[in-house]
């Protein structure tokens, strides 16, 4: 691994929505800077992260084994919230929004998918900013965090370190943004065509690798 590859930790719980971090999973861990049968240094490390050790009942009982809890991961670059019914329950538990406002002071980037909102939102990280929900929970969202400029018309909304974005599959598409802020608009598309992955890369525009 080379020392300038990004760690990412995503946040699982149960009841996670399974394509919510699966989704962000498979662009990070299949970013490449260009499509070639010739093997390219990896430019993420992928890390699934639970508040305990054991296995993780997503949403639709996939079982899945975190690699790290919360009290034993390495240092990340990138941190991924999903959404799921799950987030009803985490969105007040403490341990877990102190552990990301944490996270947040040392990362690059802090993002959200779906209902992950929830928990940056209890976490104060979205007041004073534009973000974004599923659809079936843009209404939640405004009347519990009035303090959020919460959009219904954007499907990925990035307000520089703090990006969110809409249900389930908008997931795939923020985790390409970030692949085109930080390797350049070519390693997204080369990305998404490795993936076979329907992409309409007009989202980008304007998205240039920082």
């Amino acid at each position: 691994m080379s020392a300038s590859t990004r760690t990412v930790g995503i946040l699982i719980f149960d009841d996670v929505e399974v394509l919510d971090f699966c989704g962000p999973f498979e662009v990070f861990s299949t970013a490449r800077l260009s499509v070639s049968s010739a093997p390219e240094p990896r430019l993420f490390r992928v890390l699934t992260i639970a508040e305990r050790a054991g296995i993780v009942r997503c949403r639709g009982d996939l079982l899945v084994q975190p690699h790290h809890t919360i009290g034993d991961h390495p240092k990340l670059d990138l941190l991924v919230v999903p959404g799921g019914y799950g987030t009803r329950r985490e969105r007040t538990n403490q341990v877990l929004l102190d552990w990301i406002v944490a996270q947040d002071r040392q990362t690059e980037l802090t993002t959200s998918v779906c209902t992950g909102a929830f928990l940056l939102a209890g976490a104060g990280l979205l007041d004073g900013r534009r973000a974004t929900t599923h659809w079936g929970s843009i209404d939640w969202l405004r009347e519990h965090h009035p303090a959020v400029d919460v959009r219904d018309d954007e499907r990925v909304v990035d307000e520089g370190r703090i990006v969110t974005s809409a249900g389930v599959s908008a997931g795939i598409d923020m985790a390409l943004q970030l692949v085109s802020r930080l390797h350049g608009q070519a390693a997204a598309v080369a990305t998404a065509r490795s993936m076979e992955y329907s992409w309409d890369s007009g989202v980008l525009e304007g998205a240039d690798a920082i």
